[in-house]
């Protein structure tokens, strides 16, 4: 399959789904990890076609969505009391912290700008000697690469107004922390592709054979993730618990040596807190004390007082798989996308932004 209109074939996906309810002989749970999968899925009524005894779980691979009030709260801090030019990516403005958006502080004044790239943030400092610039580095191991190099970049040309605000997390150990949690009841897991294209899949055999779950590699359109669903089951269904990869057109084994080589050189892993998981060891980047000079944590004191979720927010145990969205008693009430208790409502990867968005459409194909 070499086009896009591929891997979105109606007869396709038909036959997918025949042939998953055809090997399906009782209930199995899977998670997909990725939040950019669970809208896809949602956008396509992929959850109202499967059989019955297949239960989706929405995981918690939304890099938004996980990130800690406090940082939220440290970049509009860096923005309206430093008047640093403070740079991120879209998806991140409307997010809320504990008072406010990134949006809302643009609104009032705040220098808060949306980029497409952390070099661009690189060159604005270059062009701005005499303002801090920082850029709110957020993602999985995906993003990770682009933002180290930002800093690489910016320690080679002398920048020294140039800091990023990192809260960069890693998918095993998220993986690990929710099959841990006494609640879940995962048995298999559709892997998030573009990270392994990174990272590789060597990271995902120790926790199948830990947990004796399979962990399929999975890409984003309807017929990939069909794939990745019928290779699960087909596991589940024979007692194996093995690393396979869907994604094979972009994921090699090895994920990306350069990419790799990049982060290894720029950060280290550390511990690191989730919105609505709490504080999961080893589970994200910081940089090196090489590079502490391009730290905004360590460059500027963080805000005083501690940031606390709305007690009426569920989106912990949504990003759980405990919940789905639409089991929130604010879900389309109390939060909604235009006023979000929680980060799942705003982001364009987050599960209840893409049950409030398509929600009907999962209802009509039942």
């Amino acid at each position: 399959m070499k086009f896009l209109s591929e891997y979105r074939d109606p007869e396709l996906v038909r036959e997918y789904i025949r042939e998953i309810g055809k090997i399906t002989t009782r209930d199995w749970a899977i998670m997909e990890v990725c939040g950019g999968q669970t809208h896809s899925l949602v956008k396509n009524g992929i959850l109202g076609l499967l059989p019955p005894q297949i239960r989706m779980i929405h995981g918690p691979g939304c890099p938004v969505c996980v990130t800690p009030l406090h940082l939220i709260d440290h970049a509009i801090h860096l923005a309206e009391k430093e008047r640093a030019i403070l740079c991120s990516f879209g998806d991140m403005l409307r997010v809320p912290g504990s008072e406010k958006s990134l949006l809302q502080a643009k609104a009032e004044g705040a220098d808060v700008r949306i980029l497409y790239s952390p070099l661009e943030a690189v060159s604005l400092a270059k062009e701005n000697p005499t303002r801090q610039v920082v850029f709110f580095a957020v993602g999985f191991e995906t993003t990770a690469p682009a933002n180290g190099l930002s800093v690489v970049h910016a320690a080679e040309l002398g920048l020294s107004n140039y800091s990023i605000l990192t809260s960069h997390v890693l998918v095993p150990p998220a993986m690990e922390a929710v099959l841990d949690d006494e609640e879940a009841s995962i048995q298999g897991f559709l892997a998030a592709g573009h990270v392994c294209t990174v990272m590789g899949t060597a990271e995902y055999g120790p926790i199948a054979a830990k947990y004796k779950v399979p962990i399929v590699v999975t890409g984003f359109e309807p017929v990939d993730l069909l794939q990745g669903i019928l290779m699960t089951v087909r596991q589940l269904e024979e007692g194996r618990y093995e690393v396979e990869n869907q994604y094979s057109r972009v994921v090699r084994p090895e994920g990306n040596p350069g990419a790799r080589k990049v982060l290894e050189r720029v950060f280290e892993v550390k511990d690191r807190d989730w919105r609505g998981l709490g504080t999961i060891p080893m589970s994200g980047y910081e940089l090196r004390e090489e590079y502490a000079a391009f730290d905004a944590k360590r460059k500027f004191e963080a805000p005083e007082g501690k940031a606390e979720e709305s007690s009426l927010c569920m989106a912990g145990q949504v990003l759980k798989g405990i919940i789905k969205p639409q089991e929130c008693p604010q879900f389309g009430k109390a939060c909604t996308p235009s006023n979000p208790l929680g980060a799942p409502m705003v982001s364009s990867e987050g599960a209840c932004a893409a049950y409030y968005h398509f929600y009907h459409v999962m209802e009509e194909t039942k």
